[in-house]
């Protein structure tokens, strides 16, 4: 049997929208995972993989494309954990027609972004205007507290709480369609505002106050569970991080990606690019301010499409043909590491998400700096050998993140059921598989038009026995789900709003999470994890 080193983990790929409990308000909340890291603690996981928390658009609700990289996003408050909400006489007081909407997002079988906003958003305003009468008036403990964070945290939470007053202001349309003294930072005009808005600018201070301090809470209950962040490549252009460093980010293009395994023709994110050059001239600043917010709110984290920041892929806006900024490899692998570099020297640890087309000099460079980069068991196959056969899990570098799939992949039931035989075949004869089945398990898993429980526990047993150090599975693929939470290149309801089947608070009731719990428990003491 493997016996690693004793750094070996496992853990869970879960994001934070995905877990509302029974208490909590149409989604996942800030409160909910100590009750999700229970669960993976019993279940012998040592790391919880999140997707990014930070605030995104009402129109859109893609944590990739968020509209602050700083803020966390207000609607993972937990409502019920909140003093002022509980001064104002909590769930109880709100009339008929409230309890009876939010009764509508507690069972929705997927988020509903938008009620729950509503919801979330009329309750935090009273609980303002109750924090604003009793504690901010007559500066109580509570209020000197709410200045203490503003001031620890004005670096970004200044220009933050700024923007969302002003995108309030203008009935949350872009900040390029803004009054131009206000488009384009006019000394002035940005104090005049600045004062006009204060109640406003307070109130989204106040909302991430209350969000910060529900995270300490929520770190310091992790039960030895790490959690772990994501760290998008950019921001959206109508973010407060862009509008506040709008000389650093490129107008006249948008990043993307070339042709890869999840689009034939490419994908345009509609983000705007680095503009390298000024990026360089002031060392790296916002994305050393990144590193810094990223290790203050978590134990370690993903580096989302790490091979845009060794060269970005630009297309012109207005169509033609796309380029790679930089231009040359030298430049290229120069710019990477030094962008690595900024995000290690916070101390935290860092993965790099280094999938779809990813040249060689990358995965190198990767390997020089012992930075894991990803094994999607589907893609590790040896593409110039006859046959492509996959590559055997238990010959994983110890420095990589071994994984069925990601957030954008299709669950591995899915997977196996559009599979063409060719590729089952070479699945079966991987050598870590082949020696767990009998002939008459190959036969059967090459005919049944579905993935199987005994061949998909296979198939994870061979990735907690890999060579990776550190393994991550998609709780979809730990339970044989065939929910996305993603769809690339797609714009829909059918993302971002997946939610477990039950309350996070039931999970250790439920007959299917005990046994899934009992064997990942296992797995995580058989193969040192």
């Amino acid at each position: 049997m493997t016996t690693g080193p004793i750094d070996r983990r496992a853990g869970m790929l879960v994001p934070l929208f995905s877990m509302p409990s029974s208490r909590s308000w149409g989604i996942g909340e800030i409160g909910d995972l100590e009750t999700m890291t229970a669960w993976l603690a019993d279940s012998g996981q040592r790391l919880l993989q999140l997707l990014p928390i930070t605030e995104t658009s009402p129109e859109d609700p893609s944590p990739y494309g968020s509209i602050s990289a700083m803020a966390i996003d207000p609607q993972y408050i937990s409502i019920e954990a909140m003093e002022d909400f509980a001064a104002l006489g909590g769930e109880r007081q709100q009339d008929a027609g409230f309890r009876e909407a939010l009764d509508r997002v507690r069972s929705a079988r997927a988020i509903d972004y938008r009620a729950v906003r509503e919801l979330k958003h009329a309750v935090l305003r009273r609980a303002f205007d109750h924090f604003v009468a009793t504690e901010w008036s007559g500066n109580s403990a509570r209020a000197r507290a709410l200045k203490a964070y503003a001031a620890e945290h004005s670096w970004w939470l200044d220009d933050y709480a700024l923007f969302r007053a002003l995108r309030a202001r203008y009935g949350e349309r872009p900040w390029m369609e803004w009054p131009e003294p206000i488009r384009t930072r006019e000394p002035g005009a940005i104090e005049a505002e600045r004062h006009a808005l204060r109640d406003e600018v307070l109130f989204r201070t106040y909302l991430q106050w209350i969000a910060g301090e529900q995270w300490a809470v929520a770190r310091a209950h992790s039960n030895g569970v790490a959690l772990f962040g994501d760290l998008p490549f950019m921001v959206s252009g109508d973010s407060a991080d862009v509008w506040s460093r709008q000389d650093e980010f490129g107008e006249d293009g948008s990043v993307g990606v070339p042709p890869d395994a999840f689009s034939a023709s490419g994908q345009d994110w509609g983000l705007p690019p680095y503009r390298w050059d000024v990026v360089k001239q002031r060392d790296f600043g916002w994305l050393r301010l990144r590193a810094r917010r990223m290790a203050q709110l978590f134990d370690g984290y993903r580096v989302d499409h790490v091979v845009g920041f060794y060269r970005t892929f630009v297309r012109p806006k207005g169509g033609g043909q796309g380029v790679f900024t930089p231009a040359d490899e030298p430049a290229q692998t120069a710019l990477g590491e030094r962008v690595l570099s900024v995000f290690r020297s916070t101390g935290v640890e860092i993965v790099a998400e280094d999938l779809g087309t990813v040249p060689d000099f990358v995965r190198e460079s990767l390997a020089r700096a012992a930075i894991p980069g990803y094994k999607v068991f589907r893609w590790e196959r040896h593409w110039h050998r006859p046959a492509q056969p996959f590559r055997d899990p238990p010959e994983y570098p110890a420095a990589s993140v071994a994984t069925s799939g990601t957030h954008d992949t299709e669950p591995m039931t899915v997977w196996w059921a559009q599979a063409l035989m060719a590729e089952r075949q070479a699945v079966l004869d991987t050598p870590a598989v082949r020696r767990q089945l009998s002939d008459s398990d190959r036969r059967q898993a090459m005919e049944s038009p579905s993935l199987s429980p005994s061949l998909r526990s296979v198939l994870l047993e061979v990735l907690f026995a890999s060579g990776s150090d550190l393994l991550i599975l998609p709780i979809q693929d730990a339970f044989g789900w065939s929910d996305r939470i993603n769809q690339p290149a797609t714009v829909g309801d059918q993302n971002w709003t997946w939610r477990l089947p039950w309350p996070i608070d039931r999970m250790s009731s439920e007959p299917e999470a005990a046994s899934v719990e009992r064997q990942l428990r296992d797995w995580a003491r058989l193969y040192r994890r």
